[in-house]
């Protein structure tokens, strides 16, 4: 396209003195027809005039073109870059040394703020886009432009990462999302997905919000880490910095809990007004601090003390029956994690077991008195009294003795038995009688005679029972001396006689006698002698005997028995030689 030229075409018309008939106004940028006063003589001169210059304006830029293309007309800044909203200041200058009409054609608001021959300056007021911008001149009737694109930058209004998962079990794969409004130019602007430092995904700003995403593998190593969104603005190719933007971080928590329920080590059963230990285990659990665990019997919530060691969770708590919970209840053990729970239940009955109660008409009778006993326990209770089971459960076990000497000290055992849930229980409870009876000796636990040497320590062995329990003494016969009982003491010969061993109560006195013989030292001195010479006595009439007998053995005759000379000889005895003398 070829530049517009300046044509200027003068005409003129005679006119009155008054006024001038008709002038010609300039318009450079366009050609212009004079305004004419209406004349009807000079009409035809004037069209002939004007048709002379236009054909003069039409030669003249064949030589004037090749002139203006000598010359430049710059722009500065070229290609400017600012932030939205701001004043840009723009110069055109030309080396044209008579340039005509330096004007700078956009959209924007503009102002002059200066201007010399060859230059002029502009500003551009509240650059909010992207905008063409066209510097204008003429030299020697020839327009020169040069243009120059403005881009405005924004920074984003809004970078946000979606809300995390409040836990995120691990193993599992987790899709974080970007959202960023605003930001200019799009071409240059990046949305970045972190963690912590690590960069997981960088992707252009497309559509508006523009959105970005990642997916990771949410490990345990992931618990309490920070994701973050950045928008990057990148402006260093048009000779700026790298503008970021990061988004508030949102911090990962993951989880592991097993798919199998706690072990829960709990009674089967338990008694009203008593107390029992519950614990319950799950192992596996990561993080294990942060797991929660409920331990509870029906509606009473327990008050469990909990022990982590490593990944595994123990919660200890002491269950304690209450009446209003007799019958069949659950003990239940919950353990949760990450927004998931795991549950273990035991089924627990709580009963009543009353008794055995066991009474004695009289515990404390006389010998001969009559005692009734009976045993008995609360409702689906068997009773048993000494062996005997009662006629049904709930019902009482009862019997009738004669109290006896044999009886005191006797123990009554009563037996309770309840089965709860398959498991059989059982109580017991003794009560002793006591038989009051008269004082008695054993003599099998009182010799009745001893024989015992002078001057030799010994124990007079000798018991009695009763009860209440008797005093025991005994006296001697004549001069009424006491011996000691049970303890050693030594024998003299005054303690020679006959002794009342007496056992004394309330309820009366039992008398045995026990004869004491001591023997004297000296009479046992003879006693040995006369021994002695009795044994020598003895050995001398045995050697005598011995002496006669051998001597009558060697005087002894011998016969041959002739009818068999192969017979051995023998000795013929003194009663067979005696019959051979008288034959």
């Amino acid at each position: 396209m070829q530049p517009l030229h300046l044509c200027n075409l003068n005409c003129w018309l005679p006119s009155p003195p008054s006024s001038p008939v008709g002038h010609l106004l300039k318009a450079p940028s366009s050609l212009s027809l004079a305004t004419m006063t209406p004349s009807s003589l000079l009409l035809g001169a004037c069209r002939t005039l004007v048709i002379f210059q236009l054909l003069a304006c039409c030669l003249l830029p064949l030589g004037a073109q090749s002139q203006s293309q000598e010359f430049s007309l710059q722009m500065e800044p070229q290609d400017p870059v600012l932030p939205a909203g701001r004043s840009l200041l723009v110069n055109c200058s030309t080396s044209c040394p008579r340039p005509e009409l330096i004007t700078l054609e956009t959209s924007l608001p503009k102002e002059v703020i200066d201007e010399d021959q060859s230059w002029a300056a502009f500003r551009l007021s509240n650059v909010t886009g992207d905008s063409k911008i066209i510097c204008s001149a003429f030299c020697n009737g020839s327009q020169m432009t040069s243009n120059s694109s403005i881009t405005v930058y924004r920074f984003p209004e809004l970078v946000e990462l979606d809300l995390l998962p409040p836990w995120q079990p691990v193993g599992e794969n987790l899709t974080l999302q970007c959202h960023v409004w605003g930001g200019a130019p799009r071409a240059q602007l990046t949305l970045v997905l972190l963690r912590g430092e690590e960069e997981l995904s960088r992707q252009p700003a497309v559509g508006e919000p523009a959105e970005g995403t990642a997916t990771v593998l949410a490990g345990r190593g992931d618990y309490g880490a920070k994701f973050t969104c950045r928008a990057e603005l990148d402006l260093r190719p048009r000779g700026l910095g790298l503008f970021q933007n990061t988004s508030a971080p949102r911090q990962l928590r993951t989880f592991v809990l097993p798919m199998a329920p706690p072990r829960l080590v709990a009674p089967l059963s338990l008694e009203v007004g008593t107390s029992w230990p519950v614990d319950c285990t799950l192992d596996g659990l990561f993080p294990v601090s942060e797991a929660q665990v409920q331990l509870a019997l029906g509606d009473q919530m327990l008050n469990p003390a909990v022990t982590i060691h490593g990944d595994t969770l123990r919660a200890t708590a002491t269950v304690t029956a209450r009446a209003d919970q007799e019958g069949a209840q659950e003990i239940v053990c919950n353990v949760t994690l990450g927004g998931e729970s795991r549950e273990a239940r035991a089924n627990l009955t709580v009963f009543t077991f009353l008794g055995p109660i066991l009474n004695l008409s009289e515990t404390n009778v006389t010998e001969g008195s009559k005692v009734n006993v009976s045993c008995m326990a609360g409702p689906r209770v068997q009773v048993m009294l000494d062996g005997d089971l009662a006629r049904a459960p709930g019902e009482p076990a009862q019997l009738q003795v004669t109290a006896t000497e044999g009886d005191d000290g006797r123990y009554f055992f009563c037996n309770a038995i309840l089965e709860v849930d398959g498991e059989v229980l059982h109580r017991n409870v003794t009560v002793q009688l006591r038989v009051l009876y008269g004082p008695k000796i054993d003599p099998a636990k009182c010799p009745q005679r001893l024989a015992w040497k002078d001057r030799t320590s010994h124990i007079l062995q000798c018991e009695a029972r009763g009860n209440p329990v008797p005093q025991l003494q005994c006296l001697h016969e004549g001069s009424r001396r006491e011996v000691p009982i049970g303890t050693p003491f030594l024998v003299k010969l005054h303690h020679n006689g006959t002794y009342h061993c007496q056992a004394v109560s309330p309820r009366g006195t039992y008398t045995l006698l026990v004869v004491m013989h001591v023997q004297d030292r000296n009479s046992f001195v003879v006693s040995i002698l006369m021994g002695v010479l009795v044994i020598l006595g003895v050995v001398t009439a045995i050697v005598a005997l011995i002496c006669i007998f051998g001597k009558q053995t060697r005087s002894g005759i011998y016969h041959v028995n002739q009818q068999h000379t192969s017979l051995p000889l023998r000795p013929v005895q003194p009663k067979e030689a005696v019959e051979l003398e008288q034959s």
